[in-house]
């Protein structure tokens, strides 16, 4: 049970996790570099140490001290074939990327996770790789168990993305590493960039190109040593509670600041947040600084679809600040979250009813009417770890407080969250 007492506020510095987006990615692409990658502030969430799993399982040497994970790269070819199943867990972006990784290899694979991931569309990133050369077989509906059938020669391609996926981006990319001639990827909006970033740090030939990126494959990866920014995706849900908790002043330190993930703190302060960035530098690549949050009124806005890609996983968070917003939010272009570890718009809606939030279930999307004093409920997280964080934020604002279902679900991406949303609470 999250209690909630009179003037309760969030106050303080929070140091989040390292990226998680970030973390996955630089571990595939170290793999397959030549030499040992140094990898710090690494989050401990589940879904990265199955990427790190996923690894291990073809013979890759990864050491795992504290948030610091060093990474002996084998090039291109030098994985070994697994001598069992990769299991991925939860992890769609473990599944995901590494078909990309594995779908060139001499050698078959099977990918599986657990029943959450084995209900999670598939096809998007089989798809592409087919056209590449690559053999992926799924079961009827395009999902896991995926068995990679090694040995094909991959060509590059020019895809264009129907649905902006960093995922399948990433998986296409990798892939092209190891593909003959130049692949091209196009999306219709722009997704998260934190694989070009982190290609071209490991020094791949990749060209940024208007609505897209261009690779041609071959030429060997040089290993780095890199610090991840803090992760924007868990820094949102202290954000929003230090806006909507009245007295609240909060900052973040070392929060990733990549444009293509900035949206979320651009629409909350299209509401009226107060949130000020300071010390803003480079970080490998990748733009960092502290956000300083200061409690505020605010109002409902229409999120157009567009801005959805570079917001998604903050959807969660965004939802809670809606609730508590005088007026109406209009969230749409979101359908992709019906196929995220749960149906997030389902579990959104149903648990801001319970609320007694008034809103309206989209079928891409919600409808928010806020601004009226949420009462006491019971909130189930669906096993989602967005879900359970948001509803950890949304019961500080709720008089009496709520139990949450499954609130360990937040250990997938941020083990620490519990007992750092307790230190933050004043």
């Amino acid at each position: 049970m999250m209690k909630q007492t009179a003037g309760m506020r969030l106050r303080g510095t929070v140091a989040v996790p390292g990226d998680k987006s970030i973390a996955h990615r630089a571990a595939l692409i170290a793999s397959i570099a030549k030499g040992t990658s140094i990898i710090e502030r690494f989050p401990s969430g589940a879904d990265c140490h199955r990427t790190l799993d996923l690894l291990e399982g073809v013979g890759v040497r990864v050491v795992r001290e504290s948030d610091r994970v060093s990474v002996s790269g084998v090039g291109y070819f030098g994985f070994r074939a697994p001598s069992s199943a990769l299991y991925a867990g939860n992890s769609g972006t473990t599944m995901r990327m590494g078909c990309g990784l594995l779908c060139p290899q001499p050698f078959d694979s099977r990918l599986t996770g657990d029943e959450s991931l084995q209900h999670r569309p598939m096809r998007r990133v089989i798809e592409p790789l087919e056209q590449m050369g690559a053999v992926i077989e799924s079961t009827a509906e395009g999902r896991a168990p995926l068995v990679i059938r090694g040995g094909h020669r991959l060509r590059g391609i020019h895809y264009r993305l129907p649905v902006a996926s960093a995922q399948v981006k990433t998986a296409i990319l990798l892939a092209a590493l190891h593909a003959d001639g130049e692949t091209r990827v196009e999306e219709p909006h722009a997704s998260r960039n934190h694989t070009e970033l982190a290609l071209q740090r490991f020094g791949a030939d990749l060209r940024l190109e208007n609505g897209g990126v261009g690779l041609t494959g071959g030429g060997e990866l040089r290993p780095t040593h890199m610090r991840l920014p803090g992760d924007i995706s868990s820094a949102a849900f202290f954000v929003v509670g230090a806006t909507i908790l009245p007295g609240s002043s909060l900052v973040l330190s070392e929060v990733g600041l990549n444009p293509t993930r900035t949206a979320f703190l651009d629409v909350l302060r299209s509401m009226g947040a107060r949130i000020t960035i300071e010390e803003e530098h480079e970080l490998e690549g990748e733009i960092t600084g502290t956000l300083r949050v200061e409690s505020a009124e605010l109002s409902g806005v229409d999120v157009p679809p567009e801005r959805v890609p570079g917001l998604i996983d903050e959807i969660p968070a965004l939802a809670v600040a809606a609730s508590f917003a005088h007026g109406e939010t209009t969230i749409r272009g979101a359908a992709e979250l019906r196929v995220k570890e749960s149906d997030r718009i389902h579990a959104l809606a149903s648990g801001l009813q319970a609320l007694s939030v008034e809103v309206e279930e989209l079928p891409d999307g919600l409808r928010v009417k806020g601004g009226r004093p949420l009462r006491p409920a019971s909130l189930d997280s669906f096993g989602d770890h967005r879900i359970a964080m948001a509803w950890g934020v949304a019961s500080l604002g709720v008089d009496g407080g709520c139990e949450i279902r499954g609130k360990d679900a937040a250990d997938v991406s941020y083990p620490g969250f519990w007992e750092t949303l307790r230190q933050a609470v004043a």
